[in-house]
């Protein structure tokens, strides 16, 4: 009987074994987490926003982050990351009166995944679930009392109207943006029970309604696509997308195509909190931008014209965030779509006349400063992407940088400002408390950026007499090459800091470089901007080395005083948040600042930057995100870092290593190939890289081409608890530079 009872007991064991080994996750799309970052630490939350990959319908519960216990609606899409919601929908119950119309409902538990959505509200009973096609989607509410129940409609805006058809059927016309280049949207829905009766909140005011569908307990299904064509067309985007009614089979179609496109990356290793973050931020990647073509035709604002195309017209693009990392971070997962995003971009400055800052669906939004479609063009140009029409991308580029005013957040012609701009070679800036002459300039906050407009032109420049030299335009490219040393201009050698200088070419005193009030920099401060240069880092280098050294400059932004209480200095620069020191992880600029220890020689320092950076600022909870995301801007740079490497010059087709978090991490190609990254022993102790091998032969810089990666091959890197201060070490003065690898780059 004992013998008996150990052999079961010893069954029982293996198979609690067996068990707890095959229950593992069934795609990486589990690991994904839509709460990450949604408080925010001091700017803006994340959205839980559910939709397609890339795609128009982005639907997201309105509140004011997940602290917020009451949603107040659900648009029917977000039209552009966080700006403009349209058509609100609300399943709402119980007696007409004036509360009615904008009561806010206390949720429930949620689940909340990138293709589906569902809660319950407490004092109704009612759920809703939520799943998305590309230009369409499924709502699906639950009534659960015995009372009188409504599907609560309106606009988000001043101007449009929504409209009950018969008994089924319901459409909408929506115009927003109306402070910019004003649009409509519009949509078509259908409904799988009888409409009773419609209430208007105010009658003859088509704005908000009540749409009664009945007093019983029942489940009720709302189908809708929306157009920024036609109700029309929006009817024949559902009939394309959902013609027929079943809420789980367009539930099990948006689980597949993100359970695919999360299977392009598979990683080991790590721990499963890390790997929720990860994933994450790879969710968070796909937000944008969104291809706006409605089978065969597309209206596009920079014309207000509707367009006969096949090819797919994407918008909503933040340049000035994206081009770091969210560009390359697609130029290397699905290098077909990223050759339309440019193809449209170029689309709109034939539709428009200028190559946009901030595509938007509504127009260009002349947002931030630099003209940084310059650095995507080459970047994806030098990394063989060639399938665009250089040329024209070319003249629109110059054009933006000789002939459009470099005012930040203003559009047009060139002003007094930019003709001082090119003929003295920087931005002149205003002493505290000297009245603003330049009307275009934004006031009283945006101001003229000075310093940070003259380093961000810079790299432009510098982008845009790259392709001069592929398309064999010598004047220009020479022009090009003179203008990218500009920010020598603004930098103060005997000081070692970017520092602003006045019409007459006097350094502005006083001066702090802690401060920034946009008077000189764009969001941040010149400990910032000091970094800014990426495409002429050797050239700040020696420059730095007439002061303290470029090592040690590096070493004292991480450990600089504010100077301040942290209220006052965020008073002035919210945005440079998640700080260290003087150094921000919460904003764009800074992304790159951490891998420049691997061209000074001293790579152990990136690794150790890297990982601190990664623990400490990107969590799994509701504070793990250290500044706004801006739709894919800073998730991408999580990506690129926790797989182990980073671009620091678009422009420039090489990845410098960092340190994984991840034991191996596997890329699958669009071409068939797959590029992995090994790091063998990879832990929280063990960051620090003590060897390193690609495709077997040991390498001693840290840095490899895009090229190497496209072919699919293997980094492996052994990993350790002390730094190798010896490995790649011997890089001082062989920084990677476009002419080095542009013959590389089109293999």
């Amino acid at each position: 009987m004992i013998h008996f009872c150990k052999k079961v007991f010893v069954f029982v064991l293996i198979l609690s074994s067996f068990l707890s080994c095959t229950q593992k996750r069934e795609s990486n799309l589990d690991y994904v987490d839509p709460t990450i970052g949604s408080v925010g630490v001091i700017l803006e939350p994340t959205r839980p926003t559910v939709h397609l990959p890339n795609s128009v319908v982005r639907v997201v519960p309105m509140r004011k982050d997940q602290f917020d216990d009451q949603i107040s609606n659900f648009p029917l899409t977000n039209t552009s990351h966080r700006l403009y919601n349209v058509f609100a929908f609300m399943p709402v119950s119980g007696d007409v009166d004036n509360a009615i119309w904008n009561k806010r409902y206390e949720y429930g538990a949620e689940v909340m995944k990138p293709y589906y959505y569902s809660t319950s509200f407490e004092g109704t009973g009612n759920s809703i679930e939520f799943t998305p096609e590309a230009k369409s989607g499924y709502f699906r509410v639950r009534f659960d009392n015995k009372e009188d129940h409504y599907l609560r409609m309106g606009i988000f805006g001043n101007t449009g109207e929504i409209n009950v058809k018969g008994k089924r059927v319901i459409t909408g016309t929506e115009q927003f943006a109306e402070a910019f280049s004003a649009m409509k949207a519009y949509f078509y829905a259908e409904v799988d029970t009888d409409i009773s009766e419609v209430k208007y909140q105010n009658e003859g005011d088509k704005k908000r309604l009540l749409i009664s569908v009945g007093d019983e307990p029942k489940t009720v299904s709302f189908r809708y696509a929306v157009s920024y064509i036609s109700i029309e067309q929006a009817k024949q985007n559902l009939l394309n997308e959902i013609p027929e009614w079943g809420f789980d089979k367009v539930k099990n179609n948006a689980l597949q195509v993100w359970a695919k496109a999360f299977s392009q990356i598979n990683i080991e290793g790590g721990t499963d909190a890390q790997k929720r973050v990860f994933y994450t931020a790879l969710y968070r990647s796909y937000e944008r931008m969104v291809d706006i073509n409605e089978y065969g035709k597309y209206y596009s604002n920079f014309d207000k014209k509707v367009h006969e195309s096949d090819a797919p017209f994407f918008v909503d693009n933040w340049i000035w965030d994206n081009y770091i990392a969210l560009e390359p971070l697609h130029m290397i997962l699905n290098p077909e779509m990223a050759t339309e995003r440019i193809r449209s971009y170029i689309k709109m400055y034939e539709q428009g006349g200028t190559i946009p800052s901030f595509a938007l669906i509504f127009g260009d939004w002349p947002a931030m400063t630099g003209n940084f479609s310059a650095a995507w063009f080459a970047d994806a140009w030098f990394k063989g992407l060639r399938d665009f029409d250089l040329e024209t991308a070319y003249e629109g580029i110059k054009k933006n940088s000789l002939d459009a005013t470099l005012i930040p957040w203003a559009n047009g012609p060139k002003t007094v400002l930019d003709d001082f701009y090119n003929e003295n070679g920087y931005m002149p800036g205003l002493y505290p408390g000297e009245e603003e002459t330049v009307e275009k300039v934004s006031m009283p906050w945006e101001r003229r950026q000075a310093v940070s407009v003259t380093i961000e032109t810079s790299y432009s420049d510098w982008c845009i007499a790259q392709l001069a030299s592929e398309l064999d335009k010598k004047e220009d490219e020479q022009l090009f090459l003179k203008r990218a040393e500009n920010y020598k201009n603004v930098f103060r050698v005997d000081k070692g800091f970017m520092w602003a200088k006045d019409k007459d070419g006097k350094w502005i005193e006083p001066y702090d470089p802690r401060f920034a009030d946009r008077m000189y920099f764009t969001e941040n401060n010149a400990y910032t901007y000091n970094w800014s240069p990426k495409h002429d880092l050797q050239g700040l280098f020696d420059l730095m080395d007439k002061k303290d050294g470029a090592e040690e400059t590096l070493d004292q932004l991480f450990r600089e005083d504010l100077g301040l209480s942290k209220f006052k200095f965020w008073y002035s620069q919210p945005d440079a948040s998640g700080l260290v020191g003087q150094f921000v992880m919460g904003n764009e600029p800074s992304f790159h600042i951490p891998y420049i220890y691997n061209y000074l020689g001293a790579p152990w320092k990136t690794q150790k930057r890297i990982r601190m950076l990664l623990d400490a600022f990107f969590t799994d909870n509701y504070f793990g995100i250290p500044g706004d995301e801006d739709g894919g801007g800073m998730s991408s740079f999580v990506v690129f870092s926790m797989m182990g490497f980073f671009q620091v010059t678009p422009g420039v087709p090489v990845y410098t290593i960092g340190s994984p978090v991840f034991t191996k991490v596997s890329i699958n190609l669009s071409s068939g190939k797959k590029f992995t990254v090994i790091a063998e022993n990879s832990s929280d102790e063990n960051k620090y890289i003590q060897k390193a091998f690609m495709n077997g032969e040991s390498i001693n810089i840290p840095w490899f081409t895009h090229n190497e990666l496209m072919n699919g091959g293997t980094l492996k890197l052994i990993m350790g608890s002390r730094p190798n201060k010896q490995w790649g070490s011997e890089v001082v003065g062989k920084i990677p530079s476009s002419i080095t690898f542009k013959s590389e780059s089109v293999k």
